[in-house]
């Protein structure tokens, strides 16, 4: 899974965030000491890397389903920039001594099989998959940024910016929608769908790794507990409501 924008911009950060502590507050030279959290963030970067690279790939493939010339074009920038932060990510591994293929091979099976049960039947379901599960994976992956070091936290949030997949698919999809209502019922299915597929993804992957299960409950990167990994996938649950309402959807 991988990272996209949103309108509503789904998990914003508060205008009154207490400052940085712990391995938030460190640099990757002095977190990197530890290294259960050095393991966390290589598995974290290979997620990341096999995600953009399946999204590369996906959108190569809607591209072939555009209605339309202009389309096409749009999508093939989109899997351009998507490639760029592929590239940005394996080159990070590669800097900190992790071999890239090494560090994503544990992924693959995961991500190919959401993808594989969530394959979409036509143009507007490949919208929708992209802007709703992908940008549960951002939230997901935002989430933790904020407790990685701050050298990882800024590498992992530059590769979550904004492909301008998301405002392209929501004005496609709300088009579509008024142009033919009925399809609205058929998309909204099929967004519910992917919301469930997407967090069982994301929790599997999470429990197959001992480093980033740690990260999350707390025993690498501060200030998570259990109680808290809840409240984390409520938010998450949150912003896919109000990404449903900007497509024109009821969640």
């Amino acid at each position: 899974m991988r990272s996209m924008e949103t309108p509503d911009n789904a998990i914003e950060a508060s205008d009154e965030a207490p400052a940085p502590t712990g391995i938030a507050a460190q640099d990757w030279a002095t977190a990197s000491a530890d290294p259960q959290y050095r393991a966390a963030v290589v598995d974290l970067l290979g997620a990341l890397a096999y995600g953009e690279l399946a999204a590369f790939e996906r959108l190569a493939e809607d591209a072939k389903l555009a209605p339309t010339l202009g389309d096409k074009a749009a999508l093939a920038r989109m899997a351009s920039a998507e490639f760029h932060h592929f590239e940005q990510l394996t080159d990070r591994l590669t800097a900190i001594d992790a071999e890239p293929t090494g560090a994503m091979e544990p992924f693959g099976k995961a991500l190919d099989d959401f993808h594989r049960q969530t394959a979409p039947s036509d143009w507007l379901e490949g919208l929708v998959k992209a802007y709703v599960g992908d940008s549960i994976a951002s939230d997901f992956y935002r989430e933790i940024a904020a407790r990685l070091d701050s050298d990882t936290r800024s590498l992992v949030l530059s590769v979550l910016d904004d492909t301008g997949h998301g405002n392209f698919a929501v004005e496609k999809v709300r088009a579509a929608i008024e142009a033919e209502p009925r399809v609205g019922g058929r998309l909204a299915l099929w967004a519910r769908r992917l919301m469930g597929e997407a967090l069982s993804q994301a929790q599997r992957v999470v429990a197959d790794r001992d480093a980033l299960s740690t990260m999350l409950v707390g025993g690498v990167a501060d200030g998570f507990d259990l109680a808290e990994v809840g409240r984390m996938f409520s938010r998450i649950t949150e912003a896919h409501t109000k990404r449903m309402a900007a497509l024109g959807l009821a969640a």
